[in-house]
């Protein structure tokens, strides 16, 4: 896929396209924002915002780093829905600033009250919302305006989080209304563009059998997702909650079985959306045992969704989006193909973490070294493609 084609632009080209100073962004904070969890927990780091360090870094994981990369793709969808002129230059750049705003406010860098932490950080998803809203408006792309839906309900975790934190110490709705949202995503546009992507790459191949088209099928599987992630998000420990998770798990487990992931395997770039689409029904089936038994621990399940398939398909996402955009071929290499398989094995670790000892480091430890590394080798391979112009990589 060549880079997107628009009207010439004369400004930087790392404010040409969203997707490059958001997928940038993101995996900087990513390589960031564990460390400092773990100085955190070492009580060599002590932060001065308005949440409690747990609080602190379950918040930048899902509305620092999620928000970047849900900017990343939206500004980058959006002009191919519309046929619009991509929104570039100085305003991107001051969207990338309200950002950063955020983050330095919740990380209590600024001398300031919770309410104005809370104005920063949450203008940040307003103006996002604002901004393609006004696009796909302007595009009559009625259709996908509905996509709006769950950013919206992004931004209402993000605001309910902070009222929580504020009110009562510790954030708890939003936390778990925050991940869903996330993960409905992952279910919603993860089930378009994996069977699609394998459809095409089956076909030049040759194959016989392929994906099976989205259908009544996938809209129960959403429908499921949404309705055992609401009971979740209320009752978490409810018995009934953990059946629905335990349902859902499995239906989402025959969906993508459905995608003829296995036949991938020779296009890592491709068998990595799959693998981190497989998360999904683990996550959900951890939590499903949570709330059933109480015999598995809730990080589990969180952990899972968390790293697993938020980390696995927003890291494969944006490795293929910065390949396509920018004129390079649709193949992983070594460096990307570690740099996923750390992520998962970061997931699995940290999933199974407790008083688990690897080599000498404990699992949580072991796991945040290895998303690190991951988004290291993401920085090391793809920054300069984010940072210059296709035709100034070919020069």
């Amino acid at each position: 896929m060549a880079e997107l084609t628009h009207p010439p632009f004369e400004g930087s080209a790392f404010f040409s396209y969203g997707f490059r100073p958001f997928f940038l962004s993101a995996a900087l904070f990513a390589v960031v924002v564990v460390p400092a969890w773990l100085l955190i927990l070492a009580g060599l780091l002590e932060l001065s915002g308005p949440f409690a360090p747990v609080d602190w870094h379950i918040h930048e994981m899902l509305f620092g780093y999620g928000s970047a990369v849900l900017a990343g793709f939206l500004f980058t969808a959006v002009p191919s829905w519309t046929g619009r002129r991509p929104i570039r230059g100085r305003p991107l750049a001051l969207l990338l600033d309200l950002w950063i705003m955020g983050r330095l406010a919740v990380a209590g860098v600024f001398p300031i009250g919770t309410v104005a932490v809370l104005l920063i950080d949450a203008s940040f998803l307003i103006v996002v919302l604002a901004l393609v809203s006004a696009e796909v408006i302007a595009g009559r792309n009625w259709r996908n305006l509905m996509v709006l839906i769950p950013v919206l309900a992004f931004l209402a975790a993000n605001v309910i989080f902070h009222l929580e934190a504020q009110a009562q110490g510790v954030s708890d709705v939003g936390r778990r209304l925050g991940i869903s949202v996330i993960v409905f995503l992952i279910m919603l546009i993860g089930g378009r563009i994996i069977p699609s992507f394998t459809r095409n790459w089956l076909s030049e191949r040759g194959a016989v059998r392929m994906p099976v088209p989205f259908g009544r099928f996938d809209g129960f599987a959403l429908f499921a997702g949404a309705a055992a992630q609401a009971l979740w998000i209320v009752w978490p420990f409810a018995a009934a909650t953990g059946a629905a998770l335990l349902v859902t798990s499995a239906v989402h487990a025959i969906r993508m079985a459905r995608w003829k992931g296995v036949k991938t395997l020779a296009s890592p770039l491709l068998a990595m959306l799959h693998l981190a689409y497989a998360f999904i029904p683990l996550g959900l089936a951890g939590l499903g045992l949570t709330a059933l038994t109480g015999a598995v621990p809730v990080a589990t399940g969180l952990h899972l969704l968390g790293i697993g398939a938020v980390g696995g398909m927003t890291l494969a996402v944006m490795m293929r989006a910065t390949l396509g955009h920018t004129g390079q071929a649709l193949v992983a290499g070594p460096a990307l193909t570690a740099a996923f398989v750390m992520v998962i094995l970061a997931a699995m670790l940290r999933a199974a973490a407790g008083p688990t000892v690897v080599l000498g480091f404990s699992g949580t430890t072991l796991a945040a070294l290895l998303w690190v590394a991951a988004f290291g080798l993401f920085l090391a391979r793809l920054a300069p493609s984010l940072l210059r112009s296709a035709a100034s990589q070919a020069a």
